[in-house]
């Protein structure tokens, strides 16, 4: 019995001991083999690691004025499990799609999504987060708010304090506070925060910075333990970026193009304007543009809004081609203005080459063809003079056939294919038609080689770039690629450039002439190729230019693709475009007009009884305070109106350096000028009056003609609209109206007698030049090899089509004259005389 005892004893003691072995090496092996991983395993469900986001940078023009900017969003996020224990998936799915306009479809899917069965969990049951990607993602403030009225709804009928199924994550998006403005520049960024096209894509890496982390130590109620030892990795926030663009100059841009593409009702219009001494890019544009909040809202019918055609556009140019052969002929001493030639038509290998004017004007000058764009005239510089070799040297000079480098995403390089040892190939490129293929970018940079005494520079639309971890600001540099000709040739291609505007007769840029300021320029036209064949209802027309002529400031090029009128040429529809931009950029950007300081001059040398009236030029007052800014007006003997209710002056007008009379007045704007007070512009001239409201982005109607009489103010599609009654200077001093003017601002008179006959004439000389435009030559073998070449960029490529003119457009507006003020409406005018082509 003690036996057996003892042995059961043994076999308990023995069972117990070799339990509490076996725990001793399990915890040994817990706690010193597997130690360290265990540790980790606890640190891992005690610390958590949050991410600090970090902030996008800032996009701004080249005055600091945002463009591109993160502003505060929310997401819907769903809880479909309570959603179904309270019962309120109707009235979510119904208030959530009145608020977000999501598919009430698609909300209730998301409403009820259910886990996806699994081998570990094979029940399927009811999503506890469930985001509303649909129109759910980065909504705006005034969204959120009404989400967070339907929480607060569903919390009061449900007595539920929490969760009622619906809540917002607070994130960030990206806002583009002017809306369209510069749209194809700026590019966006989508739902995902990923950059898309633009600035925004080509500096992304820039752009968005380094997420940064904070790891602290927690609780289980997930509360921050008080001796948490936190591991801090601050976020690097993206660089800020400034442009070269000039938001004030783009919105000249724009509105122009609006008025524009309303008017003429073509397929695309597109406008770049620079310095041609440093290719900054002062604005780009497309139209149709598109809003870059509003990137989702894109369908099938729009999706070509998103092009930026200035630099994804190849084209064939026509006549503003002509500056590069007409600079590589007087580069080689090869251009003289006075000798002649035969004008009208031209043989080259079997193929008859002709002008606008078939018939031709008989023997003219160079400088004459030059003025009439006579394509007569080019083959015989470039074909005849140049030759293929020396042709194609400076057509690659001026950087055709290669990208230009803009610091902007998915740019063309253009196609130079014309075959040297094919006659025909060759002639027609020398004005611009054929086998060369250019981008509206290439163009710009090419002629403002021309402009800036023959310095072929890289374009480019960011100025400077702003780390703000560091402060450190880097300026984008100039960059010159080579000199495509010298200075002497380019002072020389400018004046024979000048006179294609200036030459009011014959020029066929005149529609860009702008009082006061000297302009140069060239027109373009091109008939485009539909299925094969030359469709003369469908051209793309274009005008490129710079100013002031001698002393160049800006340089632009305007392209449209297919005005619903298709007589209307380069001259007649681009030109006038070209015109109203650079009539408001040039005062904006104080240039002075060149009959100012002769006017000035004139009035210091003229004796006279009375004393001259003051003259000054207005002096820097943005930056000062308004009292300093009032103490040195007063000091200067200046009048002067206080804009706003700041204390320091944000912008000023006229701009510095500009002349101006003892009857003008200084502006001092201290606030934002597009979100102050429009002033009383009573007795202000015109001219005046629209560069202030101009500089407060207010869309503005004129009735009449000199001095601001009365003002009515409007809105209208998210703007604001001022309609100026305007009355001459007498009648605005004396109140006593002006004898009635007819509809072209004239007074009505007796019409001569022989008036009738000379307009008749001059209506019979437009059908007469319309009816040239009209017949065509038929090309050779060659010249159908060039045309099915260019056929999938959709432009002519026939060597026998001359420019297609304007002499019988028919207008929209009244002709503008030549002393129009900078601000009017744009017209487009009616076509007389020399086509403009």
């Amino acid at each position: 019995m003690d036996k057996r005892i003892r042995l059961r004893a043994l076999l308990i003691g023995g069972g117990i001991l070799l339990f509490f072995a076996v725990l001793i090496i399990r915890v040994f092996w817990i706690q010193v083999v597997q130690g360290s991983d265990w540790h980790k395993y606890a640190v891992k469900q005690w610390e958590k690691t949050s991410t600090i986001s970090a902030v996008r940078g800032t996009i701004t023009d080249r005055n600091g004025n945002k463009l591109a900017m993160d502003a505060p969003a929310y997401d819907v996020v769903l809880n479909p499990k309570v959603i179904a224990e309270l019962g309120v998936k109707d009235e979510i799915v119904s208030r959530l799609h009145e608020i977000l306009g999501t598919d009430e479809s698609e909300i209730e899917k998301q409403a009820t999504s259910k886990t996806t069965p699994t081998a570990k969990n094979p029940v399927s049951e009811l999503r506890v987060w469930r985001e509303l990607n649909s129109g759910g993602r980065r909504i705006p403030q005034d969204k959120a708010d009404q989400v967070n009225a339907l929480i607060a709804e569903l919390k009061e009928k449900t007595d539920e304090k929490y969760d009622v199924g619906v809540q917002l994550n607070v994130t960030t998006k990206r806002y583009y506070p002017k809306n369209e403005l510069a749209s194809h520049v700026l590019g966006y960024t989508n739902n995902d925060g990923a950059a898309v096209a633009g600035i925004e894509a080509y500096y992304d890496k820039q752009l968005k910075g380094t997420d940064g982390s904070i790891r602290y130590q927690r609780d289980n109620q997930n509360d921050k333990l008080p001796d948490s030892q936190d591991v801090y990795q601050p976020a690097m926030n993206g660089s800020n970026l400034k442009l070269t663009i000039d938001e004030t100059i783009q919105y000249y841009t724009e509105q122009a193009m609006k008025e524009a593409y309303k008017q003429l009702q073509p397929k695309s219009i597109t406008v770049i304007a620079a310095d041609p001494n440093t290719m900054d890019i002062l604005a780009m544009a497309n139209m149709p543009t598109f809003d870059p909040n509003k990137f989702n809202e894109v369908t099938e019918e729009n999706y070509d809004s998103f092009k930026n055609l200035g630099i994804k556009a190849e084209y064939e140019p026509g006549s503003t081609f002509k500056i590069i052969t007409l600079a590589g002929a007087v580069e080689e001493g090869l251009f003289n203005p006075e000798a002649t030639y035969q004008s009208g038509t031209i043989q080259v290998g079997r193929t008859t080459l002709h002008d606008i004017n078939r018939v031709g004007w008989g023997p003219i000058t160079y400088l004459t063809g030059l003025k009439r764009s006579s394509n007569v005239a080019f083959v015989k510089l470039g074909y005849e003079m140049l030759g293929a070799e020396r042709l194609r040297k400076y057509i690659d000079a001026f950087g055709f056939g290669a990208r230009t480098g803009i610091d902007l995403p998915g740019e063309l390089p253009g196609a130079i294919t014309f075959d040297p040892n094919i006659k025909t190939e060759v002639a027609t490129a020398a004005y611009g038609h054929g086998r060369v293929q250019v981008t509206p970018l290439q163009q710009l940079v090419g002629v403002s080689a021309v402009a800036n005494g023959g310095k072929l520079l890289t374009p480019h639309v960011v100025k400077s770039i702003t780390d703000p971890n560091t402060g450190v600001t880097t300026d984008v540099p100039v960059h010159e690629v080579r000199q495509a000709i010298d200075a002497a040739t380019s002072e020389k291609v400018r004046g024979y450039l000048e006179q294609v505007v200036s030459d009011q007769e014959i020029g066929t840029g005149r529609h860009a002439y702008i009082d006061g300021y000297r302009v140069a320029g060239k027109t373009g036209t091109a008939v485009k190729v539909i299925n094969g064949k030359y469709d003369y209802t469908k051209q793309v027309v274009s005008f490129i230019g710079f100013a002031p002529a001698d002393k160049p400031k800006i340089a632009m090029i305007v392209v449209i693709d297919q005005p619903a009128d298709s007589k209307l040429g380069g001259g007649a529809a681009a030109a006038p475009v070209f015109k109203k931009i650079v009539s408001q950029a040039l005062p904006y950007m104080g240039v002075p007009k060149a009959n100012e300081d002769i006017t000035t001059q004139k009035k210091e040398k003229t004796p006279t009884s009375a004393p001259a009236p003051a003259v000054y030029n207005v002096p820097t007052l943005t930056g000062k305070t308004v009292d300093a800014a009032k103490k040195k007006l007063i000091a200067s003997g200046i009048a002067f109106k206080v804009v706003g209710t700041g204390s320091k002056v944000v912008k000023q007008y006229p701009p510095v350096g500009s002349v101006m009379d003892g009857g003008q007045s200084v502006y001092l704007m201290t606030e934002d000028p597009t979100k102050m007070e429009i002033p009383d512009l009573k007795g202000e001239s015109l001219r005046d009056a629209l560069e202030i409201l101009n500089l407060m982005k207010v869309e503005v109607t004129t009735v009449g003609q000199g001095y601001v009489a009365e003002q009515v103010e409007s809105s209208g599609n998210g703007r604001r609209i001022i309609t100026l009654t305007l009355k001459s200077a007498r009648a605005t001093v004396t109140g006593v109206d002006d004898p009635e003017e007819n509809a072209l601002g004239t007074k009505d008179e007796t019409q001569p007698a022989d008036s009738k006959d000379a307009a008749t004439e001059s209506k019979e000389k437009d059908s007469t030049e319309k009816a040239t435009e009209e017949s065509t030559s038929s090309p050779d073998a060659s010249a159908e090899s060039s045309a099915s070449s260019s056929q999938s960029t959709g432009t002519a490529a026939d060597p026998s089509i001359a420019e297609v003119g304007s002499g019988s457009a028919t207008t929209t507006g009244s002709v503008q004259g030549q002393g129009s003020t900078s601000g009017s409406s744009l017209k487009i005018p009616e076509p007389t005389g020399a086509p403009t082509n």
